[in-house]
């Protein structure tokens, strides 16, 4: 095993887990204050990116694209929540579900409608497509540092105003009993629009990054979606620290676990059935994780106040 491998690995996977946090952490916020399921959460990632290739095909200026996109996005979800989510707010979880995965289908079709089924992607400008110099023999690219650092910037930005504001201290008050809130005169109604706001901006922000790594196609948020769930299932719900530390586990888990567990294999099997085991054990282990968290902590490692 290279340690130059194992250094560009843990990047990739430190990359990885701060865009989950990114999606994460909106969704978790979402469920934690409002207890609202919203399986749409993952459509606004696939928006986010949609959006900033569409400015960016109109001025072909890259950071512009990421500005207009983040602003656009903020104000598609504000219209969603008004003409449709709120109206569920105080419906059960069944009725919560199919009203987003009606979502779900509406903005994956009409995504191919305006943009069609073929992969597209976000170009990077000439100043963010080289690499860094990190140790000998080890070059990294420089956008993939920037997503990490961004992510962790976002992470710092999220942790100060939760913990120390007035609207992280509503917000950590709903996660813990959104009806004692309501009851204290808070406009629950407001708290929820700028609680969903910032997920989707949050989420859309994690599609923005992602767009120049990955292809932009109708249904990209389906899969990222599931993975915010095991976020928030192993960190705990309403936690944004929570979020942030099993978003950065998932990432190395599934990252390291893809890259190495082959090899590992083989050292005690057969290469023909290693081959064959590997794969199969890596693409589960994140799964494997949530299902101890499961049984150890019922409630994720870092639960809300309240959800222990």
């Amino acid at each position: 095993m290279s340690y130059t491998l194992l250094a560009v690995q843990a990047l990739n996977g430190l990359q990885f887990g701060v865009l989950l946090f990114l999606i994460a952490s909106g969704l978790t916020l979402v469920f934690g204050v409002m207890n609202f399921l919203n399986l749409a959460h993952g459509a606004l990632f696939m928006v986010g990116a949609y959006l900033a290739v569409f400015v960016y095909q109109q001025t072909g200026a890259f950071f512009l694209a990421v500005v207009l996109g983040l602003v656009a996005a903020l104000i598609f979800a504000l219209m969603i929540e008004v003409l449709v989510l709120r109206h569920f707010y105080r419906r059960d979880h069944l009725a919560q579900l199919l009203a987003t995965f009606g979502l779900i289908l509406i903005l994956n079709d009409g995504s191919k409608a305006i943009w069609g089924s073929s992969p597209q992607s976000l170009p990077l400008p000439e100043i963010l497509s080289g690499s860094v110099p990190l140790i000998d023999n080890l070059q990294y690219p420089l956008y993939r540092l920037i997503v990490i650092g961004v992510g962790l910037v976002v992470a710092l930005f999220l942790y100060l105003i939760v913990q120390h504001t007035r609207f992280g201290m509503l917000v950590r008050a709903g996660a813990a009993d959104s009806e004692m809130v309501s009851a204290l005169g808070v406009d629950v109604r407001r708290l929820f629009m700028t609680v969903f706001a910032a997920g989707a901006v949050l989420a859309a922000l994690a599609g923005i990054l992602a767009a120049p790594l990955i292809a932009i196609e109708p249904g990209m948020g389906d899969n990222v979606l599931i993975l915010a769930f095991v976020v928030i299932v192993i960190g705990g719900a309403g936690s944004i620290r929570g979020a942030f530390v099993a978003a950065l586990l998932v990432g190395l888990v599934d990252t390291l676990g893809r890259s190495f567990v082959t090899d590992l294999f083989r050292v005690v099997l057969p290469p023909a059935s290693a081959n064959e085991v590997g794969p199969a054990i890596a693409s589960i282990l994140i799964y494997a994780l949530m299902a101890l968290v499961l049984v150890f902590r019922p409630a994720g490692l870092f639960p809300a106040p309240g959800r222990s």
